[in-house]
């Protein structure tokens, strides 16, 4: 379990994760992670991996985004020699490649639709066929797969098999985004800082208060890949130093001057505080169609927090789709 121990927060939201996660390892079972683009997809599949069966077998990951639909089904299947122009020899699949280890698929809601049916033929059959070829090979692979839209949405849209996202989604693992996990920056900003100063051999920054609560309030909306290329510049250019405020990048003091509120003057006949309350949170329910984490997030609440205090108030608010 040492592999889970190695990811950097203690947030309520990342504690549940982890020991689903755990749970999940322990299996064969196919994995869709599922969150924002540098929430930290890669991470959490390197681990299930390294904590399965398969942990000594090959870890092949491919971004199914960054190929064409042609050389994307060549890869994964591998082709025959002739079955293209300039296919000149055979070549061998990362499904082949992969055999009795793991597969991470990472953006898999990019996958030509064509390429979605030979997936999901293997998954019900573990049969691939290869570009040009008219016999099946078998192979055992198990598949993690990620993505960082809403996959639902795509289905509806039939730009996504229907029947291959109930084949994924057999276990789903949410990752939150940094926003949510408000108690793990300041542990992922000292991790991130003292790796990147080691790996320059340079001394590690310090963290003003001042500059950590500029960073706490900000909304993240490139995750953890954002904070680490944040950590990696600053402990360059602020070697030895204390980071301030000011040596922070503009984006952020300007998000943090925009949260300030001002000050609120309790009115002489005083205020309901209950009905307030009901009423903000009605409000960000209603700007964000009913999604609860976009809720707490505009309210400055956990999601957990947000729910119970729905509850108190009565309130009920269908998500749209």
């Amino acid at each position: 379990m040492g592999h889970f121990k190695s990811i950097i927060g203690k947030s309520p939201s990342l504690d549940s994760l982890i020991r689903s996660a755990r749970m999940v390892a322990a299996t064969d079972v196919t994995v869709l992670l599922k969150g924002e683009t540098g929430t930290g997809k890669e991470v959490f599949a390197n681990a299930i991996q390294k904590e399965s069966g398969r942990a000594n077998k090959a870890f092949i990951t491919l971004n199914c985004a960054a190929l064409s639909e042609s050389l994307i089904e060549s890869e994964l299947f591998g082709h025959k020699k002739g079955a293209f122009t300039g296919a000149a020899t055979s070549k061998q699949g990362l499904f082949e490649a992969a055999h009795g280890g793991t597969l991470f698929l990472d953006e898999i809601n990019s996958l030509p639709l064509s390429i979605q049916a030979k997936l999901l033929r293997f998954l019900e059959s573990g049969e691939c066929l290869a570009v040009g070829d008219i016999k099946p090979y078998n192979v055992d692979v198990r598949i993690i797969a990620a993505t960082n839209s809403d996959l639902n949405k795509q289905v509806e849209a039939g730009e996504f098999r229907r029947d291959l996202y109930y084949r994924l989604d057999v276990v789903p693992l949410e990752l939150p985004p940094l926003s949510q996990r408000s108690e793990d920056i300041e542990h992922l900003i000292i991790h991130f800082l003292n790796m990147m100063a080691e790996r320059h051999s340079l001394d590690a920054p310090k963290l003003s208060k001042q500059a950590l609560n500029v960073l706490k309030d900000y909304a993240w909306p490139g995750n953890i890949r954002e904070l680490r290329n944040l950590c990696e510049r600053l402990s360059i250019l602020l070697a030895g130093l204390t980071i301030e405020p000011e040596n922070l990048p503009g984006e952020f003091i300007a998000f943090n001057n925009t949260i300030k509120l001002p000050a609120f003057s309790l009115p002489e006949r005083g205020i309901q505080l209950d009905n307030l309350e009901a009423n903000l949170i009605h409000q960000a329910l209603s700007r964000t169609n009913g999604n609860r984490s976009k809720s707490a997030r505009l309210l400055g609440l956990t999601r957990d927090t947000l729910l119970y205090r729905m509850q108190k108030h009565g309130l009920t608010f269908t998500e749209e789709q």
